[in-house]
């Protein structure tokens, strides 16, 4: 089997798992607060990744850039709480399809911050992207639906900083402290916030909490390792998987129905996004040509 085969079916149980996590998240959330099911979640994924930070102890904990390691970290908090408070307000199906909106929010920052060139392709994706967003958000709707859409789109926004800064970051910081700043310091956030926060969970309330956790961190190692193995354009497309997995789950498990709109939205932002990644690779294979020629 090819590394990118390899990949694929990593991807594809990576993106299982993460799309089961939320699927248990929205759930939890029903009865526990959106900052008490991060802190289950972010205290299990910091378990795992505890052997790997101890390690490479001092030094997992040393960096270059403590500025930009702040932005990561506030944009990496507001993606991921966010995002949970939009899976509580939202079908599964829509909080996923507005999430896609992170590929669009990284194409702007990364011609703001990383001079990646923006030309007339990428801006008429990103503008179908958006057409796609009110399609699915359908501007005059209830109040509540449009609390959950700003949250959602938050989510997509925070995650896409968090990415580009990571994507900055990673020329000069080690995985190790990486993966140190943003589980500790977002549990720790987490974790002071349960002072106020906190409800005793029962038995059905601990499964959730830690059935939330127990589902994000190997789909985070997998989808590492997948990263680690296969071309990103690749990997990218099957992101997209995520909207299946949440329509069946969505359906199994809160007997939701994805609207017109919100399938029409889906296909089109889908549509646009896949066309960035494609033109994106496309250009990174004509560049290596040009090197090796």
């Amino acid at each position: 089997m090819s590394d990118n085969s390899r990949a694929a079916l990593l991807a594809l149980i990576s993106v299982a798992l993460m799309s089961l996590a939320w699927a248990v998240t929205k759930a939890a959330v029903v009865e526990y607060h959106v900052l008490q099911v991060l802190f289950f979640r972010q205290a299990i994924v910091l378990s795992s990744t505890l052997p790997q930070i101890k390690r490479h102890f001092p030094e997992s904990l040393k960096t270059k850039q403590p500025l930009l390691h702040g932005l990561r970290l506030i944009g990496a908090f507001v993606g991921l709480s966010c995002s949970i408070w939009a899976v509580s307000l939202l079908p599964l199906t829509t909080a996923t399809t507005l999430g896609f909106n992170q590929t669009f929010f990284m194409a702007i920052l990364a011609a703001l911050f990383l001079s990646e060139h923006v030309g007339v392709h990428r801006i008429g994706a990103i503008t179908v992207g958006f057409i796609g967003v009110l399609i699915v958000v359908r501007p005059g709707g209830e109040g509540l639906a449009s609390i959950g859409v700003m949250a959602a789109i938050a989510g997509a926004l925070g995650a896409a900083v968090a990415f580009t800064c990571v994507k900055i970051l990673s020329q000069t910081e080690s995985t190790a402290t990486l993966l140190a700043y943003q589980t500790i310091v977002i549990g720790s956030v987490a974790a002071t916030s349960m002072l106020w926060f906190w409800k005793t969970p029962d038995l059905t309330g601990w499964m959730l909490l830690m059935g939330v956790g127990l589902l994000s961190a190997p789909a985070q190692w997998i989808g590492v390792t997948a990263v680690r193995l296969g071309e990103s354009s690749l990997l990218a497309n099957i992101q997209y998987s995520k909207l299946i997995y949440a329509g069946i789950l969505g359906y199994l498990f809160f007997n939701e129905v994805p609207d017109r709109f919100t399938v029409l939205g889906a296909c089109v932002i889908i549509a646009s996004a896949f066309y960035i990644f494609h033109r994106e690779a496309t250009r990174a294979r004509g560049e290596r040509v040009k090197i090796n020629y």
